[in-house]
């Protein structure tokens, strides 16, 4: 009996690529198409899948979101996470959600087919070069509250905004700031975000 994938990608040709290579695999069939993040549920519900293949970054709802959302309504369901972004934090966000597995858009196709079904047989399949990058992967150097401002800013918040948000006043929430740029030894606000957001650290 086939495994019977859902399929979610926002991107119509590499959908198609993909539901293409899958379908070529005698023991794997897609038995549905989404496009957004929020239409994963509904549709896993419907057909209900051994596996979703969920890319990281969709509409709606992001991969990530949309596999914990799933692991809640069909725990049965496995989820097999498919990104371009393989920062550190991204993979530990990942975990988090209890995925089972994690790989690279760009693997070669037949690493797909077989991660798609050493997850549907209980394994947990992580890309070896995600894994080394979230070992050696840093922790964040800021407290709690020093990385909710600087998420706050990084959505374009002003300093007085941020203060009325976290029932702060002004001048914390600027004392807050300049310990974020002096921690991450960045340039100014704008490089703090920067280095942050390259490191997971605002997610």
């Amino acid at each position: 009996m086939a495994i019977r994938i859902l399929l979610a990608e926002d991107m119509h040709m590499v959908r198609g690529a993909l539901v293409a290579l899958l379908n070529l695999e005698n023991d794997l069939e897609v038995v549905c198409e989404v496009g957004r993040g929020d239409d994963i549920v509904p549709s896993a519900l419907e057909h209900r899948p051994d596996i979703a293949i969920i890319d990281i970054d969709l509409p709606g709802i992001d991969g990530l979101t949309a596999a914990a959302r799933l692991r809640e309504s069909l725990p049965e369901c496995r989820t097999l996470i498919l990104t371009n972004l393989g920062r550190p934090g991204t993979l530990r966000r990942a975990l988090s959600a209890h995925v089972s597995g994690y790989l690279l858009k760009d693997a070669p196709p037949h690493e797909l087919a077989t991660a798609v079904r050493r997850v549907v047989a209980g394994h947990r399949v992580i890309d070896p070069q995600l894994a080394l990058s979230a070992w050696d992967g840093a922790d964040s150097p800021l407290t709690e509250r020093e990385t909710e401002v600087l998420r706050l800013v990084a959505q374009g918040w002003e300093p007085g905004e941020i203060a009325k948000e976290l029932h702060l006043s002004a001048g914390t929430v600027r004392n807050y700031l300049t310990t974020v740029v002096s921690k991450l030894n960045a340039r100014n606000r704008v490089d703090a975000i920067r280095i942050a957001q390259a490191s997971d650290w605002l997610l």
